[in-house]
């Protein structure tokens, strides 16, 4: 008899998972269309106190449908190789990538600035996934990584200071998110008798 994976970490979970987190992304942007960019007030200004539970809500809101299409395949493409090394690499990734970003625009983005965006996620997640191979020792991790590479290795120029209104800040902390994550899986293997 067969039956199909219930792991929580199995290729339909995934897409649900991150599919669905996306989909809260576009339904987001159509309210905040909608409503003429209402929403782009829970973005991060930097330095403010009351800001900091932005950190949590900036992500998942974008500048228009061009800055969200931008982002959305990397979402979810990055996301559901994050998602299938298991739901709690997932987890790690996500927030400290979530964390990271929102920490590092906040302390030094321009004054008065408001950022939104998943890109921060984004690279997280391409990070997590271009390091996790060499902390797991794992040759199928590493070849994936060097596949992931070759598509979005040179998305990784993005951490440092270029375009206007480019928040460099946003991807250059959540890349250290994604590797401060992909770190943790060491430890992880370290503790296995």
């Amino acid at each position: 008899m067969t039956t199909t994976s219930t792991r929580p970490n199995s290729f339909g979970t995934g897409l649900v998972v991150v599919g669905g987190a996306l989909a809260v992304m576009w339904v987001l942007e159509i309210i905040d269309q909608a409503s003429f960019n209402a929403l782009d007030q829970f973005g991060i200004i930097p330095r403010q106190l009351d800001q900091l539970p932005h950190l949590l809500t900036a992500p998942w809101l974008h500048f228009g449908y061009g800055h969200l299409i931008s982002n959305s395949i990397p979402f979810l493409v990055l996301g559901m190789m994050t998602w299938l090394g298991g739901m709690r690499q997932f987890v790690t990734a996500t927030v400290l990538s979530v964390l990271g970003s929102g920490l590092l625009v906040w302390l030094i983005s321009p004054p008065y600035s408001i950022t939104v965006g998943v890109s921060g996620v984004v690279f997280g997640y391409l990070v997590f996934v271009l390091v996790r191979g060499f902390y797991t020792r794992s040759s199928g991790q590493i070849a994936l990584a060097v596949v992931v590479f070759f598509f979005y290795g040179s998305v990784l120029l993005g951490v440092f200071p270029g375009a206007s209104g480019v928040s460099w800040q946003g991807h250059l902390g959540g890349a250290i998110g994604g590797f401060l994550a992909a770190r943790m899986q060491r430890k992880q293997i370290d503790l296995r008798p």
